[in-house]
């Protein structure tokens, strides 16, 4: 069966009755171990499944020209590939970001699913425009904005995702990511990005340690990374 998470964000964005739920937890599903920086599916890939992650983290990246470039991070209760359903081919590798463990369900299935059910579909539909709405925002800020806002813009955004499945606790939550994912994901060095963290820590706003971030000032991050959590449910 799909894992809680999975059932708990489609929940918060678009109000499962008990019966969707029950309907949802039927899926059957397979579970394995990503190691970090594994790949689950590759660029080009024709996915005959779609991938949801229980734990850890996964994301997606391509080779822009002698570079990576980070497209999305995934956390828990994400669905990365449900866009595969209709356009099957993927157009970027989707890897492990530390050690995770993901499911899958049957593009077979899932269709099924959605073919029996108008609410479950609109449910499904929206995770999708939520997922491109996050790209959006990504373009834009890629281009747009300065380090410092950019920066603490990505880490507004994955707390506040993270809280919608219950994994922030008291301002804090963990994310295994390195100066050089936020480089790649950016669009920055990697000493442009450790400038920029040790000037946020400077400012008290958060604080970094291994895996573990913590929001000191909440609302002056938000306000300093012009981020409104709207666009996200």
């Amino acid at each position: 069966m799909p894992h809680p998470e999975f059932i708990e964000r489609l929940q918060a964005i678009a109000g499962l009755s008990d019966d969707d739920c029950r309907q949802i937890a039927a899926l059957p599903s397979t579970l394995r171990q990503v190691a970090d920086g594994e790949v689950v599916l590759r660029q080009g890939e024709a996915a005959s499944r779609c991938v949801f992650v229980v734990s850890g983290f996964l994301y997606q990246a391509r080779i822009v020209g002698d570079r990576s470039q980070i497209l999305a991070f995934h956390v828990p209760g994400d669905m990365p590939c449900l866009h595969t359903l209709l356009v099957s081919p993927m157009d970027a590798d989707l890897v492990g970001l530390g050690p995770s463990i993901v499911g899958s369900v049957a593009h077979a299935q899932l269709k099924q699913l959605l073919d029996g059910s108008t609410h479950l579909t609109r449910a499904f539909w929206r995770e999708t425009l939520i997922d491109a709405a996050i790209s959006r925002q990504w373009i834009a800020r890629l281009g747009a904005q300065a380090a410092l806002p950019k920066v603490a813009h990505l880490i507004c955004e994955l707390a506040a995702r993270l809280k919608i499945v219950g994994l922030v606790t008291d301002g804090c939550f963990q994310m295994p990511m390195t100066q050089r994912h936020v480089a790649d994901a950016c669009g920055l060095s990697i000493v442009h990005v450790n400038r920029t963290i040790q000037e946020l820590r400077h400012r008290g706003l958060i604080a970094w340690e291994g895996n573990e971030i913590e929001l000191l000032q909440p609302q002056e991050l938000q306000e300093l990374a012009d981020f409104a959590s709207d666009y996200l449910t």
